[in-house]
């Protein structure tokens, strides 16, 4: 069984934007994560949280994957790039407040480059929510990236 870091040691999230909550369990090509979907927070309505921030919960829980290996090499967690997603289908509008969330990643190509394909849902209470291919990028050095594309 992999180690289940806590969750800050994983993400470079922090404060309100970081969305999810536990890391529940991870391998070689899977993670699931969990969160609360809150009360209060930058997404938040009346309503709960809109459908489309599933997308960031997604991508969240890429991020939580990256940064377990990360840790088990040895190394910190490095900045990575949500590029995009394909066939994002929600069964519905909001996500409501207090819901307990799972959020599943499935890595489906990774290419040396650090591209990456993910397949992902979300699921409450066992009813799976949302599904969607999240298309990543995770550069050997972020921080040298994003100055060469400024």
């Amino acid at each position: 069984m992999e180690t289940l870091y806590d969750i800050e040691r994983v993400v470079p999230h922090r404060g309100t934007m970081r969305l999810i909550d536990r890391l529940l369990a991870w391998g070689e090509d899977t993670v699931a994560v969990e969160l609360r979907v809150p009360q209060e927070g930058p997404f938040s309505h009346d309503d709960g949280v809109p459908a489309w921030v599933g997308v960031e919960y997604m991508a969240q829980a890429i991020a939580a994957w990256a940064g377990c290996h990360a840790r088990r090499a040895g190394r910190e967690p490095s900045v990575g790039f949500l590029l995009g997603t394909r066939r994002y289908a929600c069964s519905t509008p909001y996500f409501r407040a207090g819901a307990l969330l799972r959020v599943e990643a499935t890595c489906e190509l990774l290419g040396e480059n650090g591209l990456g394909m993910f397949s992902c849902r979300i699921l409450w209470d066992g009813e799976e929510l949302a599904t969607a291919n999240v298309s990543v990028f995770e550069p050997p050095d972020a921080m040298a990236y994003l100055e060469n594309v400024q």
